[in-house]
């Protein structure tokens, strides 16, 4: 039987909209954006969350779920929504999630497969003991409590100005590796003390770092690929964290103090997990600056995981990474609430967007995106399974106008992770990816049977959804021939 509401409607060929009188309290129909086949396989709590979305206050447009998207805390991984801090908007942490601005970052090197493929072992195991992964694991950068607002204030800046990044990296990441609202002060000392020690690793659940080759066959823009130095069997680099316990902590701080919000405000949600603020409001000022804050955080998680991997290149292939050509693509966030400018009813408004397993997406001459790719839209970095590859695409006008500037985030969940250590054995696993040229280095071997391909949507039945809905445009695909989880 479907899980599909029986209202549904498509609107275009992977477009679906569930009217807003669907479900009494919404205040705004929700868009889906997927194939139909992908439709068809959501979860019931997919729409059921996707429509409470639908319900908060404030909130303009539609509520939105990407082709991605499956059942999370409060909203739907893959949610998007915004709302309107003039008209009683809210923000809202199950919008954001709990790993504050996980995201994506890929680096480009002018290494062909032919000159890594004999050294992939010794690559994989550097790059393994560099940048330390797993549950509670501690990064090389040590920093006091005053160093740490600082990078919680600066983001990104503060890594390049103490040798952790070449300066040309700040023009290659969302706002610079910087969310200008932080606050420092706005964190509680129990979130600081998770975070302190946790510069430069990736952590454990779907976060990795994997060795990607670009098969000719697999770039699809030919001059786009040009402009970010792609070319034929070219090694490059991709990896996937974020906040870690540190953006864990913030949001429990505050999903605490919002239950208080709430009956401060008389503001009533279908889920409890939806608690929220009104933005303009204390709370919701409050959570905005320790959000931005863990997330410039993250933006200097990856940055000192870029310098550590640069390092390990250097080691194996004794070789500068300046002459290796191991310059940053892009950096991108994908579990952030941002006040952004767009369009509601022909009028300009700033927006409080939350973007939950939900990728900015920014089109070409749009104003915040980096002058390098202003002409071409932002970068976007879509993250398969670690047995299928990703995606590097950018974002178009449509993304701007109708998806409050979003796409997709990765594959989508399609088993729990309860279900996929059921399912699969990490050993058998692991030789089994080796036999098909991809070696992978994990500290778990249960935590590397969750994140089976199985236990994933397609990442290409995704990335077609999301071009068919013309929200971005596919530019390469990278395969991977090693992975450390």
């Amino acid at each position: 039987m479907s899980n599909i509401p029986k209202d549904i409607k498509q609107i275009e060929e992977a477009v679906w909209e569930i009217p807003a009188s669907f479900k009494q309290g919404m205040n705004v129909p929700a868009r889906v954006i997927a194939s139909k086949e992908l439709l068809n396989s959501m979860d019931a709590g997919v729409f059921d969350q996707l429509t409470n979305m639908a319900c908060l206050p404030g909130v303009v447009k539609y509520a939105m779920a990407m082709p991605d998207a499956h059942w999370g805390y409060g909203f739907c991984i893959g949610g998007v929504i915004a709302t309107d801090p003039e008209n009683g908007g809210v923000i809202s942490p199950g919008g954001v999630g709990f790993d504050i601005n996980c995201g994506m970052k890929t680096i480009i090197t002018n290494l062909t497969i032919k000159d890594v493929q004999p050294k992939i072992k010794e690559l994989v195991n550097t790059l393994y003991d560099a940048v330390p992964s797993g549950v509670g694991c501690k990064g090389f950068v040590k920093v006091n409590n005053q160093q740490f607002s600082e990078v919680m204030d600066n983001g990104v800046k503060w890594c390049v100005d103490n040798g952790y990044g070449w300066k040309e990296d700040l023009d290659r990441i969302e706002s610079s590796g910087k969310i200008e609202w932080a606050d420092s002060s706005k964190i509680s000392q129990k979130a600081r003390a998770r975070g302190i020690d946790q510069l430069g690793t990736l952590g454990s659940g779907n976060h990795y770092l994997e060795i990607q080759h670009i098969k000719k066959e697999n770039i699809l823009d030919e001059k786009i690929a040009k402009r970010f130095g792609i070319f034929p069997d070219q090694i490059v680099v991709t990896f996937h964290c974020g906040s870690r316990g540190f953006g864990h902590q913030v949001a429990t701080d505050y999903l605490k103090i919002f239950e208080g919000a709430m009956k401060k405000y008389n503001i009533r949600v279908n889920d409890p997990e939806l608690s929220c603020a009104p933005f303009s409001s204390h709370e919701g000022q409050d959570y905005y600056s320790a959000m931005a804050s863990a997330a410039n955080m993250a933006f200097a998680n990856r940055q000192v995981i870029t310098h550590r991997i640069r390092e390990s290149f250097e080691k194996v292939f004794k070789q500068k990474a300046e002459d290796m050509n191991m310059h940053c693509v892009y950096d991108v966030a994908h579990n952030l609430a941002r006040l952004q400018e767009f369009k509601v009813d022909g009028k300009k408004k700033k927006l409080v967007v939350h973007r939950k397993g939900a990728t900015l997406a920014q089109g070409p001459g749009n104003p915040e995106v980096s002058k390098l790719y202003n002409d071409i839209g932002s970068p976007v970095i879509i993250g398969g399974s670690m047995e299928t590859g990703s995606y590097l695409l950018v974002g178009t006008e449509k993304a701007d106008n109708e998806t409050f500037s979003s796409t997709c985030h990765g594959s989508g969940r399609v088993m729990s992770r309860n279900q996929a250590r059921r399912e699969f054995k990490g050993e058998s696993l692991q030789k089994d990816m080796e036999s098909r040229g991809i070696y992978v280095k994990t500290g778990s071997y249960s935590g590397l049977a969750e994140e089976s391909g199985s236990a994933y949507k397609s990442v290409d039945l995704v990335i077609d959804s999301v071009a068919k809905a013309g929200i971005c445009r596919p530019i390469i695909k990278m395969i991977p021939i090693g992975n450390i989880k």
